[in-house]
């Protein structure tokens, strides 16, 4: 007896100090560091041969400027880029043509969002649960990290030196990321609280064919924030051919007249024009490989 009342009191012992661990952690309170969404891009990595012809095509698709092309190192480690801004009514894309190999992990990362406070948005953004995979470093005009979220989400943030005067945009791109439910609620909660993000619509039972997957339903959470718009789909990950690849979705008044724009100037269709959950949806591979989905309000 004696034997079994010890065995039970070295079980309280041991178990009491793990009942802490159970309780939440308030959430972390941070500023809003976002600028508006006509600073943020899409960074697209095309081989040096096709990075006119992806510029050429992707405003001839959505119309706007470009900014002056030239070559640079944008990377800590010695490199040279070939760099230039598309500026588009539908969405911004920082264009990449590298004339050396490029230095780990530039590529990787999806997108690049301008903060007013570049020390304070890195320390917000890890402190809501993100890693730095580069610590900030300096560029030709300002400075720069390359930051982590859960599920492998890869982002660029940075700061310019003179401050950016861009046109606001017409619509707002979707960032689109792919996740399965193992990091979605985690990335999901991260990304809101450093972000101020809102959560403008979250359905468990969405339609599988908006991601190549009819017959299955998937969950899809709609998030705007003063960053612009993202949308995730968790699924089982179990996705055709180029769903996943597509890393922004671009807002038109008519679809089928901006795919004949696309088409005319050299991208190829890879999904063609569906009606899903209230939009009509299709997607595209611009020359140089890049990858987006384009869509429009369907007709009621």
């Amino acid at each position: 007896m004696k034997r079994i009342a010890f065995l039970l009191g070295a079980a309280i012992v041991v178990a009491a100090p793990a009942a802490p661990l159970l309780a939440r952690e308030a959430p972390v309170q941070t500023p809003d560091y976002s600028v508006g969404p006509q600073y943020d891009t899409t960074h697209v990595y095309v081989p040096e041969a096709e990075f006119d012809k992806f510029v050429a095509s992707f405003v001839a698709t959505f119309g706007g400027t470009t900014s002056k092309q030239g070559e640079f190192q944008v990377t800590p480690t010695k490199s040279l880029t070939k760099s230039q801004l598309a500026l588009t009514p539908a969405g911004t894309v920082s264009v990449f043509g590298f004339k050396t190999p490029i230095p780990y992990p530039f590529g990787d990362e999806r997108t690049g969002y301008l903060v007013t406070d570049m020390d304070a948005a890195v320390t917000s953004a890890v402190k809501h649960g993100a890693i730095r995979r580069i610590t900030t470093f300096p560029d030709p005009i300002g400075r720069d990290a390359v930051i982590q979220w859960p599920g492998g989400v890869n982002m660029q943030i940075y700061w310019h030196t003179t401050k950016p005067n861009y046109t606001p945009l017409a619509t707002v791109p979707e960032n689109r990321i792919y996740l399965t439910a193992d990091a979605a609620d985690r990335f999901i909660s991260d990304w809101t609280g450093f972000a101020h993000g809102k959560i403008a619509s979250d359905n468990r039972a969405a339609p599988g064919a908006e991601v190549g997957q009819p017959g299955k339903t998937i969950r899809r959470v709609a998030i705007d924030s003063g960053y612009g718009k993202m949308v995730v789909f968790v699924t089982d990950g179990q996705l055709p051919w180029p769903y996943g690849r597509d890393m922004a979705g671009y807002a038109v008044s008519d679809l089928a007249a901006t795919l004949a724009k696309a088409t005319a100037a050299g991208a190829e269709t890879l999904v063609t024009p569906s009606t899903v959950g209230g939009r009509q949806t299709a997607i595209v591979q611009f020359p140089g490989g890049y990858i987006a989905e384009i869509h429009a309000e369907a007709a009621k």
